[in-house]
């Protein structure tokens, strides 16, 4: 069923210059993308996000060099300099610092997390514009299970620990076995010491015994509420609060004694945020 509801041109902006950071983004360029006047966007960018136009782009920027720095240690720093649009490391490394309070090479070995995320609470608006909601059968799916429990600013943590454990163990290869998040609880409504989220991977066997703490776990079959949602993960909130608010009382349904799950079909940064795929599913009665 789909549910129509007007597309929000800021929503649209973020998402194309998520796809275009490579790029020169000017006001200009941006303005026309959005079709609204170059003397009036800025403002009514700032308006719906609480941070400038050129805040936002330098923030998306820092953010894409922050994940590789701590999940691609194969890049050198020069390399995510570049990436991200500086031409020498040194001021990149004075804007990283600036930013985040550390120097990218620091942030590499001991990233921090909740400090980091500061950055990045403002508010992008979501767009739930033709949300596609289908009813499937899921079925019963073994997983391995790297447990997070605490701040939700510091699941970065847990899922390092998970890809260490993917990468040594080589029992769910992230090419050939799917990813799934399992979320407990709203991490906004949640004190941060409670939230609980599971990291998974999808597994053949039980898990043995291992440094990271990873364990075995089953996400259980059944009928699911499930959309497939595109875009930055930050902003699947309005999407999610939907399903609960909207679609459930609307079509009779009512929930199963199960959280509400996650299917990463890709990656940030390997691929732009704006092109993230995610599954989300929502256990039905």
């Amino acid at each position: 069923m789909e549910s129509p509801a007007p597309q929000n041109p800021v929503a649209e902006i973020c998402d194309y210059i998520e796809s275009h950071l490579d790029e020169e983004l000017s006001l200009e360029r941006l303005s026309s993308v959005a079709n609204l006047s170059k003397y009036h966007f800025h403002r009514q960018f700032s308006a719906s996000t609480g941070v400038s136009l050129h805040q936002f782009i330098q923030l998306m920027r820092l953010k894409r060099a922050s994940y590789r720095l701590v999940f691609h240690q194969e890049q050198t720093v020069l390399e995510i300099a570049l990436e991200a649009g500086f031409d020498f490391p040194e001021s990149f490394a004075r804007a990283f610092k600036k930013q985040f309070g550390k120097s990218p090479s620091q942030f590499r070995k001991h990233p921090e997390w909740v400090d980091w995320n500061k950055n990045y609470l403002f508010q992008v608006p979501g767009d739930i514009m033709n949300i596609d909601i289908e009813v499937i059968d899921f079925p019963e799916t073994m997983v391995a299970v790297k447990e997070h429990q605490g701040d939700p600013a510091r699941i970065n943590d847990s899922v390092g620990q998970f890809i260490e454990w993917r990468k040594a163990s080589g029992l769910s290869p992230v090419r050939t076995k799917d990813t799934f998040g399992v979320s407990y609880g709203d991490p906004k409504l949640c004190e941060p010491g409670e939230y609980r989220f599971d990291v998974c991977g999808v597994v053949d066997a039980e898990v043995p015994e291992n440094p990271q703490g990873v364990i075995t776990k089953t996400i259980p079959g059944g009928r699911c509420a499930k959309v497939v949602y595109n875009g930055s993960r930050d902003r699947m909130e309005d999407t999610i609060y939907h399903i609960y608010r909207d679609w459930i009382p609307e079509n009779g349904e009512s929930l199963r004694d199960y959280p509400c799950f996650f299917r990463y079909r890709n990656f940030f940064p390997e691929v732009p945020e704006a092109e993230l795929v995610t599954d989300i599913y929502v256990p039905l009665a």
